[in-house]
C-alpha cells in the first residue's frame, strides 16, 4: 500500500493537531510536515513535495488561495484540499479557480476529511454538499468587478458615498452608482443587507477566523 504523504497548513494549532490525529489512526496516510503561513506552505511544499495539501484559507500574510496559486504555478500537479469555515459560493470559486481540487468546511473535517483525501489522491474533486449548493445558488449570476468589491469594502468600513468617493478619486455621485449596482447584482435591499450578503457568500473576508 501506498502511504499518502500530506502537508497540513493551517495558523491555528488546535486544528492541525486535530488533523495529525485523524491522520496517525490511518495506515494508508502519514502527516509529512506542517506549517502556519502560507510562506511556510511553499517552503514546506518544496522540501517534501507531498501527494496532498490542507490548506487554510484565511491565514497572516500570505492566504491559502495566493498560497495555493503559487505552489501550483510551479507544481502544476499538486493535489491541494482546501480546510475553511467559509461556506461562500464566492471564495470557493476562487479556490476551485485556482487550482484546488477539494473544498472542505472546517464542521466537516472529521466526518469527510480522510475520504476526501482519498478520493483526491486517486485524481478526483470533491466539493461539500453545503458549498455546492452555495455555487449552484448563484450560478449564472453577475460577479463584482474588482472596483465594486473596494467600494463594497469601503461601505463594509462605514463610509459614506462622499468618504468613498474622496477615497476612490471618484465622484460622489459615481460612487452611489457603483453602491446601486452592486446592491442590485447581489440582490441587497440596502447597504448593510449587501455587506451581509458579501460576507456571506466570501465575498469579503471576514475577520471571525
Amino acid at each position: 500500500m501506498n502511504t499518502i504523504r500530506i502537508l497540513a497548513v493551517d495558523d491555528h494549532p488546535l486544528l492541525r493537531e486535530g488533523i495529525a490525529a485523524l491522520i496517525a489512526g490511518q495506515p494508508d496516510m502519514q502527516l509529512s510536515a506542517e506549517a502556519s503561513t502560507g510562506m511556510e506552505a511553499i517552503e514546506r511544499f518544496r522540501e517534501f513535495r507531498p501527494d496532498i495539501t490542507l490548506l487554510d484559507i484565511q491565514m497572516p500574510g500570505m492566504g491559502g488561495i495566493e498560497a495555493l496559486m503559487a505552489i501550483r504555478s510551479d507544481f502544476p500537479d499538486a493535489h491541494v484540499i482546501i480546510l475553511t469555515t467559509y461556506g461562500g459560493d464566492a471564495l470557493a470559486q476562487r479556490a476551485l479557480k485556482a487550482g484546488a481540487h477539494a473544498y472542505v468546511l472546517k464542521g466537516s473535517v472529521r466526518k469527510e476529511l480522510l475520504d476526501t483525501i482519498r478520493s483526491v489522491h486517486l485524481g478526483h474533486k470533491h466539493i461539500t454538499a453545503d458549498v455546492a449548493s452555495a455555487l449552484a445558488a448563484h450560478r449564472g449570476g453577475e460577479s463584482l468587478s474588482s472596483r465594486e468589491i473596494d467600494v463594497l469594502r469601503l461601505v463594509a468600513a462605514g463610509n459614506s458615498n462622499h468618504e468613498i468617493g474622496l477615497r476612490l478619486s471618484v465622484s460622489k455621485e459615481t460612487a452611489k452608482a457603483h453602491v446601486k449596482h452592486i446592491m442590485a447584482k447581489l440582490g441587497a435591499n440596502d447597504r448593510t443587507h449587501a455587506v451581509t450578503l458579501a460576507l456571506a457568500r466570501g465575498i469579503l473576508p471576514s475577520v471571525s477566523e
